[in-house]
């Protein structure tokens, strides 16, 4: 199956590594570039590092290692110990369950250092707030969206070759979506097979009037690659 890969760098190339491995045609193309936020983290003494992306590890300064990260899935909390951070507490691959999980091991008041990206979720900022943490958020990237659809996935939408989309996040679905729309491939697109992370991202899609094939069980890549055995 030849299959759009559309998610951020350097996740992006690592799916498409695994999507040969499945036997598939990987079509690398993302729609979002990720750039750094320059500046220095927050002062003070935190008593645990909230990460909801691996693209946030890059900002973390050597005086934190030793503070117990929390992060929010196994790409993550593999990048974050492969920079020599730690203890790592691996969540389940959401923001609300990875709150859980903070939750769980550190008594409301601790404070805590979110490094994250400009544009995010609710989660798990929302229920840490409730349980009351005391949680400093540092910007330490942005997602740019692309002017216009990569000109590999224009010629093969409109050719007819690209067979189906993964879709990692929300924000990503629904740019993709767009560009689409603007290239005038707003029918090729939803004619592909649409294989969506979480019911989240699905219904970005549904409400855009986008069949979804597939949603994967839990918010794991493995899950979702999974589906295309189906």
């Amino acid at each position: 199956m030849r299959v759009w890969v559309a998610r951020p760098e350097p996740g992006a190339s690592r799916t498409g590594a695994a999507l040969a491995g499945l036997g598939h045609a990987a079509l690398v193309a993302p729609v979002l570039a990720v750039h750094p936020v320059e500046g220095p983290l927050p002062e003070g003494e935190f008593d645990g590092i909230v990460l909801t992306s691996a693209n946030a590890v890059k900002a973390l300064e050597p005086r934190l290692k030793g503070v117990p990260v929390f992060a929010v899935g196994a790409r993550t909390a593999e990048r974050a110990a492969r920079a020599g951070f730690g203890p790592i507490i691996e969540g389940p691959g959401d923001g609300a369950g990875l709150a859980a999980v903070v939750a769980q091991r550190l008594p409301p008041g601790a404070r805590l250092i979110h490094v994250a990206g400009a544009e995010r979720k609710p989660e798990p900022a929302a229920s840490l707030d409730r349980a009351g943490f005391h949680l400093v958020t540092h910007i330490a990237y942005r997602a740019e969206a692309l002017p216009r659809l990569p000109g590999e996935i224009e010629h093969a939408l409109a050719d007819g070759t690209l067979e189906a989309a993964l879709h990692y996040s929300n924000r990503s679905a629904r740019i993709a979506a767009s560009l689409c729309d603007s290239a005038g491939l707003r029918g090729a697109f939803r004619a592909l097979e649409h294989y969506c992370l979480s019911a989240d991202i699905a219904r970005t899609l549904e409400e855009a009037d986008i069949r979804v094939h597939f949603v994967a069980a839990e918010p794991r890549e493995t899950a979702l690659l999974g589906g295309l055995a189906r």
